[in-house]
């Protein structure tokens, strides 16, 4: 009857034959990616040829340097005071309710075309044409929504 097994023993391959081994693999995989490595090697070609891995290659050494230079201009006050006010204006734009922003920035563009329309005409607005324009209601409905926007502005400012 033959001995029981008490131990499994892995097969320690050499220095050399897991060189062989990875060779043997490297191999393979350059075998079934050749279109691939094919491209890569000619992006890395042109990249090289119009000196982007120099670039590259330079920034790397100096990433000391260039940190510190970015380090600076971020903490500049004119940078902070724009991070600050994008930051205040997400929180604002976050509260606003999205149907009534996106119409009211489209109304705005449409203002804009029109107003530019107008700009190309030499025509001058005279009192009488503003007073004829406040029965217009397209203009009347913005007038209306820009005295009550000025109004909440005006509440909200006060408050705080």
């Amino acid at each position: 009857m033959a001995a029981p097994i008490t131990e499994i023993r892995k097969p320690q391959l050499s220095e050399e034959e897991v060189k062989q081994q990875k060779l043997n693999d490297l191999k393979t995989l350059l075998a079934e990616n050749e279109t691939a490595l094919t491209k890569m090697l000619e992006i890395a070609s042109e990249l090289n040829s119009i000196g982007v891995l120099d670039a590259a290659d330079h920034m790397l050494l100096a990433k000391d340097e260039i940190a510190k230079i970015a380090l600076g201009q971020v903490s500049r006050k004119p940078v902070t005071n724009l991070l600050n006010t994008l930051l205040g204006a997400t929180g604002a734009l976050m509260k606003a309710d999205p149907e009534q922003t996106s119409k009211l920035l489209n109304s705005a563009v449409a203002g804009m075309d029109a107003g530019s329309k107008y700009l190309e005409s030499e025509k001058k607005v005279t009192v009488m044409d503003l007073l004829k324009t406040l029965s217009d209601p397209d203009i009347n409905r913005a007038i209306g929504f820009g005295l009550h926007f000025l109004r909440g502005m005006g509440k909200d400012l006060k408050e705080k």
